[in-house]
């Protein structure tokens, strides 16, 4: 007992020495934590301050302003056509004179239109089946192509459809394939399809409502290739397995290279080292004005923008203090992202390394709409995994607000469909909340938020009726102080995050 009392004091004498050797260490941390603090306090400041200035009220004229020019520009704004290059116009326009320093990115790009997508059982019994094309699909000759439907098993892994050894036991040649989505991409399941002999091809949704998709690029489409519910694709499955269907397909979409411009604001001001990203996609299906899809999302970037510019973000001189903030509106997600891989891709690893977060938000205002956040820490254990370290904060942050509002929320996977795809892809924590597509909702998420159950989030999804009258302004108001929160919170404090 006595020896170790007397190594006690000897063991303490030992640890305190390199803070006797450096008494700037201590005033040092402390000075950092005092630091952490000051900013977790200023942000929490401002982020209030945002969320209360900020909102679908204010928003509501931006979807006027983007509808409006739709109407003047043959009914769409989609990338590379007049409607998406007045629609960033009027954007650019706002955060530069709100101080912003923007930058219109140009690229080119394949623009695509669809020109016809038909798809008809024509025996034993003649029927219409309701059909999309895939983005970049190859066409069919007018008047489609005709012939016999050849259904791709399904396995238990759900990948069916995916290598040749998926079409070893059956004959495709001059066939239309039959295939359940998942587990590869549409090209790859297309460009299997045309190795085995196919003239086409069919994907089926692998859950309910109807499915749209791309191709990704113009290299990658090899036959004619188009989406269908899951409803459709089984009953024809099993309609084809007791005897032989005929279909007639009809998948035709005009392409032509274009130029397109992304829409970037950055603060004056701010640490350029601790860049704090929030993005949505400006661009339109050229089937409609794409209010929803995504006006919405656009709105709200854009109303954020212009608040916290008002709040001091962009005050001359570099009079905002905190972490650089970068908004961008995107061109050409619904052609496969290409805005913002085209971003992403011209990055420095430099540069790269200084973006502390990306958060997106697309359609946030589904008139049957689910309150969706993305599964940052794949605590949900389904599809695609987890995002970069940090990316499980972000959906806690998003989460926690929205609960503080008296809401409740449910996982959403990073199933590539959006824009953070490339960013997550390079490493960046991302995030970012949603409210549904042509998904169908559920009994227990409409006991969560009401609207109807067994019906699509957003009926018009991808289609002419995606108008003003397409909007839930409840879930639009709330998602955009979602946005509000964040820039508030992440404009000043970044210290959660990698």
């Amino acid at each position: 007992m006595a020896a170790t009392a007397l190594a006690t004091p000897l063991l303490l004498t030992a640890a305190a020495s390199p803070a006797a050797a450096d008494p700037s260490a201590a005033a040092k941390a402390s000075a950092s934590a005092a630091e952490k603090a000051s900013a977790a306090k200023e942000g929490d400041r401002l982020a209030k301050q945002l969320v209360r200035r900020t909102g679908a009220k204010g928003a509501m004229k931006h979807l006027k302003a983007l509808q409006a020019i739709a109407r003047h520009s043959d009914g769409n704004r989609a990338a590379g056509s007049r409607g998406h290059e007045l629609s960033a116009k009027y954007a650019g326009t706002l955060l530069k004179a709100a101080g912003y320093e923007v930058t219109y990115q140009n690229f080119d790009f394949v623009y695509r239109e669809t020109l016809a997508e038909r798809m008809t059982v024509t025996s034993p019994d003649e029927r219409d089946v309701p059909v999309k094309l895939m983005t970049y699909t190859k066409s069919t000759p007018e008047g489609g192509t005709k012939a016999a439907l050849a259904p791709v098993p399904e396995d238990a892994d759900a990948t069916s459809g995916c290598t040749a050894d998926d079409y070893a036991a059956g004959d495709f040649d001059g066939k239309i394939a039959l295939i359940q989505r998942g587990g590869c991409t549409f090209a790859e399941k297309q460009k299997a399809a045309a190795d085995a002999g196919a003239v086409a091809a069919v994907i089926y949704n692998n859950t309910e409502g109807e499915l749209n998709g791309t191709l990704g690029d113009p290299e990658s489409g090899v036959i004619p290739t188009g989406g269908i519910s899951q409803k459709d694709g089984r009953a024809l499955a099993a309609e084809a397995g007791s005897g032989e269907v005929t279909v007639n397909v009809e998948l035709r979409e005009f392409q032509e290279t274009r130029s397109t411009p992304n829409v970037i604001a950055e603060t004056p001001g701010g640490d350029e080292n601790k860049v704090a990203m929030f993005g949505a996609h400006l661009d339109s299906v050229s089937e409609g004005p794409g209010i929803n899809d995504n006006a919405s999302g656009s709105a709200g970037i854009l109303e954020t923008a212009l608040q916290f510019a008002r709040a001091g973000g962009t005050r001359s001189g570099g009079g905002h203090e905190g972490n650089k903030v970068r908004f961008a509106l995107w061109t050409a997600e619904e052609v496969g992202l290409q805005g913002a891989d085209h971003y992403v891709s011209e990055l420095s690893d430099a540069e790269r390394d200084k973006i502390a977060l990306y958060l997106n938000f697309d359609m946030i205002a589904s008139p049957n709409y689910g309150l969706f956040v993305h599964d940052g820490d794949d605590s949900d254990g389904e599809g695609s995994g987890p995002g970069p370290e940090g990316s499980g904060q972000l959906e806690k942050d998003i989460v926690d607000f929205i609960e503080s509002q008296g809401e409740e929320t449910r996982g959403a996977d990073f199933d590539g469909r959006s824009d953070y795809g490339p960013f997550i892809e390079a490493g960046i924590p991302g995030g970012g909340s949603k409210t549904g597509a042509e998904g169908i909702k559920t009994a227990e998420e409409q006991k969560l938020w009401g609207g109807e159950a067994d019906a699509a989030y957003d009926g018009c999804y991808h289609q002419e009726c995606d108008d003003l009258d397409n909007i839930n302004k409840k879930a639009f108001d709330l998602n955009i102080k979602v946005i509000a929160n964040a820039v508030g919170h992440y404009s000043r404090d970044v210290s959660d995050l990698p």
